[in-house]
């Protein structure tokens, strides 16, 4: 789920060591990839690309009170990213006429009316956004809920008991509602569950052999770095593994920054969508917005261009994949949070030198 969790006030929690050095980093990005880690995170693992030039990094340590280091290959939890792997299935179902992006989602769910498809996945639907239903930490009742599953319907359910936020198509309001109604949708055309159509349709094609769909598994296949979300009293509690039927469709799935640059690049350079979806994609709910149908974009004043991709937030790990229009520079990036300040303030400068420097 995209939306950051707000923790104010956190002091700084002293428990990371040094940071540990990967191989020497382009643009001198190893600084800038350990600033990110000193103010914000545990551990970071970052793939950057420039032309055939890769730079696989790390910073941070891979576990609170050890030096072991964060793996250069390891999965995490890629939150809302998952939402561009659905968008793009959804957009291969319209490209065979399964489904229109106008098609009224009453449809499928007679309650929610003058909603579309289309506005589902460029979040205009006014719908609540279930989060706002869920506790969170450092609530007590988030942490035992950790293994509990969570059906698709009964958090569609939760969020649809609360008013819109506005009238369908009138301004983009993120919702990880829309999304959870979208993997719905996906089964009800296909007869398939979305993870399956991932699987099928995205991962075994593109070889992705690290990405998953894990459903109701708690658990991180292979190697990785352990992720915490915060105690009560402002210590970090190790929360690697957890039932992601908490984010569904919304953002369970689980990568590397390996398999995230793939991706990336297989859709933006046209390997899974014909060009008009493609460019449908990379059309703003509203004018002047930075977020299409299950893509965003970031324009950098720096050097005055512009990427594309998007970012996750699964309680534990925060995950960024973007790349230039031409495939040429791209970045993809994991950091596991230590919620002392919010990371996009950090990660912000770190993209604008990746990608400008």
């Amino acid at each position: 789920m995209r939306r950051r969790i707000a923790v104010v006030g956190m002091a700084a929690i002293a428990l990371i060591a040094a940071p540990l050095r990967a191989e020497a980093a382009p643009n001198d990005l190893q600084p800038g990839l350990d600033e990110v880690v000193r103010t914000a995170g545990v551990g970071a693992q970052v793939d950057v690309r420039d032309g055939n030039r890769v730079w696989r990094g790390r910073s941070g340590v891979a576990e609170v009170g050890t030096t072991r280091p964060v793996p250069l290959n390891g999965r995490f939890r890629i939150g809302s990213i998952t939402k561009t792997f659905l968008a793009t299935l959804v957009l291969q179902l319209a490209a065979e006429k399964r489904l229109k992006l106008d098609d009224p989602v009453s449809k499928w769910y007679p309650e929610i009316e003058g909603v579309t498809v289309r506005q589902l996945l460029n979040h205009t639907s006014g719908l609540y956004d279930v989060l706002y239903t869920l506790p969170r930490p450092p609530q007590p009742e988030f942490y035992a809920n950790r293994y509990r599953t969570w059906t698709a319907d009964e958090l569609i359910q939760r969020a649809l008991a609360n008013p819109p936020t506005g009238e369908p198509g009138e301004k983009y309001n993120y919702s990880n509602t829309n999304y959870l109604l979208l993997g719905e949708i996906v089964e009800k055309v296909s007869g398939r569950s979305y993870a399956r159509q991932i699987e099928r349709r995205i991962l075994k094609p593109l070889k992705l052999e690290q990405t998953s769909v894990p459903g109701t598994k708690p658990w991180i296949p292979g190697p990785h770095a352990q992720g915490y979300v915060p105690n009560p009293d402002r210590t970090l509690r190790d929360f690697t593994t957890m039932n992601p039927s908490l984010f569904g469709a919304a953002g369970e799935m689980i990568s590397t920054t390996h398999d995230l640059d793939r991706f990336m690049t297989a859709l933006l350079g046209g390997e899974l969508l014909p060009p008009y979806l493609l460019a449908q994609m990379k059309t703003p709910g509203i004018e002047g917005g930075h977020y299409g149908l299950g893509l965003a974009w970031r324009d950098l004043e720096t050097c005055k261009m512009r990427v594309y991709g998007n970012d996750g937030d699964a309680l534990a790990y925060q995950s960024w994949s973007f790349s230039t229009e031409d495939l040429h520079k791209r970045v993809s990036l994991v950091l596991t949070p230590n919620f002392t300040t919010d990371s996009d303030d950090v990660l912000d400068p770190f993209l604008d030198k990746a990608f400008c420097g």
